[in-house]
């Protein structure tokens, strides 16, 4: 969504359309190649099981048997064999077809994921945990493949895109008697005036989708998304019900213990075995992951969850699972000695913030409504694409030879500083996005309204 066109004098010669479109272009400027990156990586994550397990197949898939699987203990004892050190977290199969997924912390200090097959116990392959296909490309979608502060970068993009949306709405918007690029094409590809009405119509039809991706996608921000969870779990509108209870907690977050948690269960601390495990003299044995499988079944855990090992003596058995359907998401701790569940929680015991978040994560991952939402999200993201290239078109085609293309100033400058000033208070709630908005207000006076400036009083 760029400039309203019917003519540069009738409709982009208000001081107050200009500082929008001023502010607007270099939105777009900022963020357009990282919202192609992010609409290519994402529209690919949508589908992450059907590709994981296309391109995994050998490692995720067996012959299924009418005979029972192994013991899991057995299972493990496999795996160890092929790659040394000591079993973190275990997947059984969700259906007869799958293999089990064993993490093992390697003696070299890393975390192998081995897949064994749970009939014979044979070890399918293994490689380093969380390096399949998928997650690599969900590590690209968030840039924190590269690093930390690329992964601030896509935090910035996200907020800016908001505010892209924003600002286009107002470009948008019908002035006059103005017909043609509302709902409807004008001219062809050849004229800059197609692209502009392109953009502009698809842009209105999907900004509210952007705004949607964009604002749930901050929950998993470096910055941002880190404090919110802070902020949101210090209430009773954050941790689910489940957690406060009378049992003594650790210092683990589960996402340690995980690796891959909701939202809302990111930062929340493991409980502790407490039925004799404090006491060497007395301590019971503890149960082993076979019983402690079989009692999480006897739960009705659904098929798929997957079970972190106790990592001390007061550790716990800790399983979870976050399927498509969000009523069935749920979090089970065992105490490793009697096998007492100590925490048992489900969607309906979090607070009113973590159950909309975790609603609005599962529509963005494009899973709480099946192959409806993944097919919507996919048409999404390829006309997020068309705007991003229609946008660099639609420039290209206007600007300058030799001249980056800027929009020109507003004549009441005092425009410029309540767009300004609106746009600010995004910056405000996000506060990386705020501090880019400084960069660009300091570079665009020096480098361009300054210069012009001095240009108009020689």
């Amino acid at each position: 969504m760029t400039e309203t066109s019917k003519s540069p004098v009738s409709q982009g010669s208000t001081s107050l359309y200009r500082a929008v479109w001023r502010w607007h272009f270099y939105a777009g400027l900022l963020i357009l190649p990282f919202m192609i990156l992010m609409a290519i990586t994402g529209a690919a994550y949508i589908y992450r099981d059907e590709i994981d397990d296309w391109y995994h197949a050998d490692l995720k898939f067996v012959e299924a048997s009418r005979q029972a699987p192994l013991p899991i203990s057995q299972q493990i004892d496999a795996a160890l064999l092929a790659v040394p050190g000591s079993a973190a977290k275990v997947m059984p199969p969700a259906s007869p077809d799958r293999s089990s997924e064993i993490v093992i912390a390697t003696e070299a200090g890393g975390r192998e994921a081995v897949y064994v097959n749970p009939y014979t116990g044979d070890v399918l392959g293994h490689m380093p945990d969380r390096t399949t296909i998928m997650w690599v490309v969900r590590r690209i979608h968030s840039l924190a493949k590269f690093g930390t502060i690329p992964n601030y970068i896509i935090e910035i993009a996200s907020g800016w895109a908001i505010l892209l949306v924003l600002t286009g709405m107002y470009l948008w918007w019908p002035r006059g008697n103005q017909k043609g690029g509302v709902v409807s094409l004008r001219e062809t590809t050849k004229r800059r005036i197609w692209w502009r009405d392109a953009h502009a119509v698809t842009g209105i039809f999907i900004g509210v989708f952007i705004i949607f991706m964009a604002g749930t996608g901050m929950f998993w921000s470096v910055f941002w998304g880190k404090y919110a969870n802070q902020f949101a779990n210090g209430t009773p509108n954050g941790y689910p019900s489940g957690v406060r209870v009378d049992v003594p907690l650790s210092t683990i977050p589960m996402i340690d213990a995980f690796g891959d948690v909701s939202w809302t269960n990111e930062n929340i601390p493991l409980p502790q075995s407490v039925d004799g495990g404090s006491d060497p003299v007395t301590t019971p044995n503890p149960i082993g992951i076979d019983q402690a499988v079989a009692t999480l079944n006897d739960m009705g855990l659904t098929p798929g969850y997957a079970v972190a090992l106790p990592r001390t003596k007061t550790g716990v058995y800790s399983a979870s699972i976050y399927p498509d359907d969000l009523s069935l998401q749920r979090v089970i701790h065992l105490d490793q000695y009697s096998g007492r569940p100590l925490i048992d929680m489900g969607v309906a015991d979090y607070g009113p913030f973590g159950k909309i978040m975790e609603f609005g994560i599962n529509v963005h991952m494009g899973q709480e409504f099946g192959i409806a939402n993944q097919i919507i999200l996919l048409v999404i993201c390829a006309l997020i694409i068309f705007m991003s290239v229609s946008a660099g078109v639609m420039w290209w085609k206007r600007r300058p030879a030799g001249a980056l293309g800027v929009p020109p100033m507003p004549r009441d400058a005092s425009k410029l500083k309540v767009v300004t000033a609106i746009l600010a208070i995004g910056g405000i709630i996000y506060p990386t996005v705020g501090a880019s908005m400084i960069v660009i207000w300091l570079l665009d006076y020096l480098l361009v309204a300054r210069p012009q400036r001095k240009l108009r009083t020689v």
